[in-house]
């Protein structure tokens, strides 16, 4: 901030800044709102809106239909298993009772026990029967159950490769939505940006700059935080193509507004002295003074030394002597520090005014 700015001026000054950023931030929120609101225009995309529905329904049901029949399968084969079981326990000890009762027989020889030996091995016959039930039983059950799941892999198959197919159309269908939607936002925050450069361009020094730099806030931010983070992506190559031409494109403007500067410079330079310091402001000869750098050339320049009146890269005058007192004094001062007396550009103006008499108007 200028040292020639006075202490009120200063903090209305700073005040105006702060002005500047709530406006800026206020902006934002509303950008932020706009731009997240943007991608419900389109209308969500979901996998089925590639798949064929009454072919993918039907194996969905298919799916569900099997896995049913194989839960169902499972719970009769468990049921199957424990009465096969039990089955050969009761075989088991059948044939251990009718071998104990055979060998007692032989050791007897008694004939009148063949009817109780026919009666006992047509009993074991018929456990034996129950038996290979049970396991025909076990069978069938376990063999619906691998019908059950062969019927649900294929159809799972199926509907798979229709998903695989649907996904892959989708991932391209989404990435059209999202260059859509890039493109929304593109033409939302481009005039914002546009609008913002034109305003710093023509009004930032106007009376209502605290809303030329918000707005100026507002719009990069817009542009480069909400914008560039949802660029399309395609791999990379976008990303990186838009960044090389961005960069090219601010590259060349600023190699062209440095040979511009240089032009002006050098223009500036082959004035006259009084010509050039009249054409400085003053607020920015003070400022540019304090940083230690020339005026005219913004060169470093000592400017302790008191032997050091003129800019030695470009000879503007830095320091002259009071027409008053003879102190040295800044060249681009409108008053002496000394003795208060005005310098010579300011005596001239001043006489002027008083020759026309204090009520006139400037001319």
């Amino acid at each position: 901030m200028s040292k020639a700015m006075r202490l009120s001026e200063r903090w209305f000054h700073r005040g105006l800044w702060l002005l500047a950023v709530v406006f800026a931030g206020f902006l934002i929120g509303l950008g932020g709102v706009l731009v997240g609101d943007l991608p419900k225009v389109e209308r969500q995309m979901q996998l089925d809106d590639f798949l064929d529905r009454p072919r993918a329904e039907r194996l969905r049901a298919d799916i569900r239909a099997a896995e049913r029949t194989r839960q169902d399968a499972q719970s009769a084969l468990q049921q199957a298993r424990l009465k096969l079981q039990v089955s050969r326990a009761d075989g088991q000890a059948a044939r251990e009772t009718f071998g104990n009762w055979l060998a007692t027989r032989r050791a007897t020889q008694l004939a009148d026990q063949d009817p109780e030996l026919l009666a006992r091995t047509r009993q074991l016959d018929t456990l034996r029967q129950a038996e290979r039930a049970a396991q025909a039983g076990v069978e069938q059950q376990e063999q619906a159950a691998l019908d059950a799941q062969q019927r649900g892999s294929a159809a799972r198959r199926e509907l798979d490769d229709m998903e695989a197919a649907g996904t892959k159309a989708m991932g391209a269908a989404q990435r059209r939505l999202e260059l859509r939607v890039f493109l929304y936002r593109l033409a939302l925050t481009l005039p914002l940006l546009v609008v913002a450069g034109w305003l710093f361009k023509t009004r930032r020094n106007g009376s209502w700059w605290p809303f030329v730099w918000g707005f100026g806030f507002f719009a990069l931010f817009a542009f480069f935080v909400e914008l560039v983070p949802y660029l399309p992506s395609y791999g990379g190559y976008v990303r990186y193509i838009v960044g090389i031409v961005v960069t090219a494109i601010a590259g060349r403007q600023a190699i062209l507004a440095l040979e511009r500067y240089r032009q002006r410079q050098q223009q500036a330079e082959a004035m006259p002295d009084p010509q050039r310091r009249h054409g400085l402001p003053y607020d920015i000869a003070l400022a540019r003074l304090a940083k230690g750098v020339c005026p005219g050339c913004e060169r470093s320049v000592d400017l302790k030394n008191e032997g050091v009146d003129f800019c030695p890269h470009c000879g503007i005058g830095l320091f002259d002597r009071c027409a008053a007192c003879r102190t040295r004094k800044n060249a681009f001062a409108r008053y002496c520090p000394a003795c208060g007396t005005a310098a010579a550009g300011e005596a001239a103006g001043l006489g002027g005014l008083v020759a026309r008499g204090p009520d006139a108007a400037p001319a």
